[in-house]
């Protein structure tokens, strides 16, 4: 009885703590994706230079990790090579410099709302690049589940109040790259057993990250800047917008890690209904009813999407645990052998 009542425990604790880390990571986001668009909006804080915010939150982030791998060292850094940096952290940089650049963007031209339905077509964009790459096989069934998403996404597009053309083209950019950085990291890094947690990824990536987004800065932001007065850098706005997009990627890590990268998908789920929920009530973003029929399309692609791989994952460990079919038969083979011997023995005698 005692056994029981210690194993309920453990398993009301386990629960507990998968639904904080769940929290935490919906609540991070959430603030981060809300904060951002509040620095962008011309209608809000009025400072519409995504790059800059962007190499800000890098250089943030960049700073953490140095003093947590090098001078704390809370986290010891991974050994890589030159050629493993040049050849695997750097492209997975300029993904991310890219992705975060664009999408950073997307929040001047679309609203908080239509920005979530657009990110309903990562599942679609993460498929199909990695059948581009042979990272997965393709099947009928999941791509006939992929083109339900985007006819979904479609129709939320087609029913936007205030759809913007550019900030669209943006947004799908960034799904693009955010897709392709993915892929990558399981190309370049995981095949080669290299694993960072948020801490040595950021030290290593956030630096090559930063690098890249100086070059659009210079052409693009720089000018802009210069020519811009009357602005005075607010410590207290950026820190805390740097701060909370630090906390995410440790937040990230907490959930996948304690969890699995499944949980975090069915947490974005929730997540962006929060999100387009909050905009129409709290930002009053227009949300159409033919955005939220498009996007519950969308949402149940993506459902069945999360619950075909949850299927697949239980088959996968069921596979683990039970004996190869092979050394089954071998076996059953062995033992009629041995009967065999025994009755010819038996004769014999």
């Amino acid at each position: 009885m005692g056994k029981s009542e210690g194993l309920s425990d453990g398993v009301v604790r386990k629960i507990i703590l998968s639904y904080t880390y769940v929290s935490v990571w919906i609540f991070l986001s959430f603030t981060v994706i809300v904060y951002n668009k509040y620095i962008l909006d011309h209608k809000l804080y009025n400072w519409p230079f995504p790059i800059s915010l962007t190499m800000i939150h890098m250089a943030f982030c960049s700073s953490l990790a140095f003093a947590a791998v090098r001078l704390f060292k809370i986290v010891d850094p991974v050994a890589l090579t030159r050629r493993v940096y040049l050849t695997s952290v750097v492209p997975i940089g300029a993904l991310y410099a890219l992705s975060l650049w664009l999408s950073n963007s997307a929040y001047i031209y679309l609203s908080v709302s239509f920005i979530q339905m657009l990110k309903a077509l990562m599942p679609v964009a993460v498929y199909s690049i990695g059948i581009l790459f042979k990272k997965d096989a393709y099947k009928n069934n999941t791509m006939l589940n992929m083109l339900a998403i985007s006819v979904g996404v479609a129709v939320a597009a087609f029913g936007e109040a205030k759809y913007d053309s550019w900030g669209v083209l943006l947004q799908l950019g960034a799904v693009l790259f955010e897709a392709t950085r993915l892929v990558m990291i399981q190309i370049l890094l995981t095949s080669k057993g290299i694993n960072l947690n948020p801490i040595t990824s950021l030290y290593y990536v956030a630096p090559s990250c930063l690098a890249f987004l100086s070059v659009p800065w210079l052409i693009v932001e720089y000018p802009k800047l210069r020519q811009r007065s009357g602005f005075h850098f607010d410590f207290a706005i950026f820190g805390t917008n740097s701060l909370c997009a630090f906390a995410l990627n440790l937040a990230v890590f907490l959930l996948v890690g304690k969890t699995s990268a499944l949980t975090m998908n069915v947490a974005g789920v929730v997540k962006d209904w929060l999100l387009i929920a909050f905009s129409w009530s709290v930002i009053k973003d227009t949300v159409t009813p033919l955005n939220l029929f498009g996007y519950g399309l969308a949402f149940l692609g993506v459902a069945y999407y999360n619950h075909s791989k949850l299927q697949a994952l239980k088959a996968k460990e069921a596979q683990k645990k039970a004996p190869p079919a092979d050394d089954e038969a071998q076996k059953l083979l062995n033992e009629r052998e041995e009967d065999g011997m025994g009755k010819k023995g038996d004769a014999q005698a």
